[in-house]
């Protein structure tokens, strides 16, 4: 019987593969986005900057840095749910093999209240994910978790092996 990898190389594991998805897309630098891992569960966090005021009169952040925070932490919630059993087993590409991420349909935002100028937080959940197409589900909210201040609905077209 194979003995089970020590807590600490697991997590090493684990962070790199975060750390490789994430450095892919220089918008998530741009915007200051940051991808918190607890586990198999990935939390978007976009630390708030003067820079991501759309409307400075009230102030309130941007539509575009909201919908691009919902639609990142959905991109990265389902590339890192399709990696995930690569990953557990031990089989982690190395620098050289790019990884594809999947692409837009569609993406349909619902703004349901202002978002203030402070820090938010994402988490988005994968609906269906099958060969060719995957459906994510993303809530973004501020201060208290269940008063949310935008919602998504994304449909992704997923990357094939020979992409």
């Amino acid at each position: 019987m194979k003995r089970p990898e020590p807590v600490q190389i697991v997590k090493q594991r684990r962070d790199a593969a975060l750390q490789k998805l994430v450095s892919r897309v220089p918008y998530i630098q741009f915007l200051g986005i940051q991808i918190d891992r607890r586990g198999d569960e990935l939390t978007g966090v976009l630390p708030y900057d003067d820079m991501l005021i759309g409307n400075p009169a009230l102030p309130a952040l941007h539509g575009g840095v909201t919908a691009a925070f919902l639609e990142v932490t959905a991109i990265m919630e389902l590339s890192w749910s399709t990696m995930w059993e690569d990953m557990e087993a031990g089989h982690v590409s190395d620098d050289e093999t790019p990884i594809v991420l999947p692409k837009t349909i569609d993406f349909t935002v619902d703004y349901l209240r202002s978002g203030l100028p402070r820090d938010a937080y994402a988490r988005a959940r994968v609906n269906r994910s099958g060969r060719r197409y995957a459906s994510v589900h993303v809530e973004a909210w501020q201060d208290n978790r269940t008063r949310l201040f935008a919602q998504a609905t994304g449909h992704f077209l997923m990357p094939q092996p020979n992409e």
